[in-house]
């Protein structure tokens, strides 16, 4: 590992005004593969990069990221949710894409080192962590589709907030009725930059309505949930925690992995299956549709409120956060800021 300190230290944001990845840290780690290996990983100043006109990324789309956050806990350490599963996550995405695989354990430490050098920079407010977004790019200087032969990897840090900025409101979802997200066999699995580009036009959309984003249905009959631009997606109907099963089309949230094993845990139902928008529909008209709730690093626990389809607004709980999600935000954010027993073994500290 190889550390350059930078001399120019930038200026720390208003941590009460930071909202989401706006801001980011004096470093960041790079890493490039060249014939056929990874060199040695480096923690530089954060800055620039310069790439050709003909990089593979900006014309095939072998790009791929993840996300993570860093916390401090109530001793004043900093601790990782889960590190290596997202970076088990990161190296499935890669895989998909033909991009080589990261060493685990060398990035691991090099991020740890990345963040303790960066702590500074960690806000304590409550709600509030260091964003962490590891990506990789296909940089090879050549036209013609074909995997690249050189790769960037990187990890940038970003002091955040709440990814809504209305924090623990209730937001208005509408489901997409006609655009797609992804199909069995194609990428939804995966985090890679082409699927949020394909999802951009439906959340435009839907923003012009009023609605914060999109609850995307199956690819094949428009009929099943999968899940929602930037969380997966839960319903509680009837006391029955449902989730869409994970059938090849939707991302593995390690947040929703995580919501599952506290349920189970706590002896609440809780059913992987395929859920139909007039099953949904069907349960608010018959009141028994509790609660609908998304799961996803940046927002942990966010209600939603209002379900928009076919021409319709379901109100959901009064439009405001359930129980059941309100009970499981304070249980995850308890263990990620140090306030409860990590009983899981997912927090590594640093």
């Amino acid at each position: 590992m190889k550390i350059a300190r930078t001399k120019q230290l930038k200026e720390k944001p208003d941590y009460s005004k930071l909202g989401f990845g706006k801001y980011f840290t004096d470093h960041m780690i790079v890493m490039d593969y060249v014939n056929g290996k990874w060199n040695e990983l480096e923690i530089v100043a954060y800055s620039q990069f310069s790439f050709d006109p003909s990089m593979n990324a900006m014309h095939y789309g072998q790009g791929i990221f993840d996300g993570l956050k860093a916390y401090a806990n109530t001793n004043g350490e900093i601790q990782l949710f889960r590190p290596t599963e997202n970076l088990n996550r990161f190296n499935r995405s890669a895989a998909r894409l033909c991009m080589p695989e990261i060493d685990i354990d060398v990035v691991l430490r090099g991020l740890k080192k990345l963040i303790d050098i960066d702590r500074e920079w960690l806000p304590k407010e409550d709600g509030t962590s260091i964003y962490i977004r590891p990506t990789m790019l296909g940089t090879e200087e050549a036209l013609g589709v074909h995997p690249s032969k050189s790769y960037r990897f990187f990890i940038i840090l970003s002091p955040v907030a709440s990814y809504y900025a209305n924090g623990l409101e209730p937001v208005k979802i509408l489901v997409e009725e006609k655009l797609v997200r992804a199909v069995t066999g194609g990428t939804g699995n995966i985090k890679c930059m082409g699927n949020y580009a394909a999802s951009l036009l439906a959340g435009a959309r839907a923003n012009e309505k009023g609605y914060a984003q999109v609850l995307w249905l199956d690819a094949y009959e428009h009929k099943y949930a999968e899940e929602v631009g930037a969380m997966n997606i839960f319903f509680v109907i009837d006391g029955i925690v449902k989730t869409p099963q994970l059938l090849g089309s939707i991302l593995p949230g390690i947040t929703r992995d995580s919501v599952i094993a506290l349920l189970k845990d706590e002896g609440v139902p809780i059913e992987e299956t395929r859920i139909s928008i007039e099953e949904v529909v069907s349960a608010h008209k018959n009141g028994k549709l509790d609660e609908v709730f998304g799961s996803g690093t940046a927002a942990v626990i966010s209600p939603v409120g209002v379900l928009g389809y076919n021409g319709v607004d379901l109100i959901i709980n009064n439009n405001k956060m359930g129980k059941l999600s309100a009970g499981l935000y304070k249980k995850l954010t308890d263990i990620q800021y140090g306030r409860s027993q990590d009983k899981f073994g997912w927090i590594e500290k640093i």
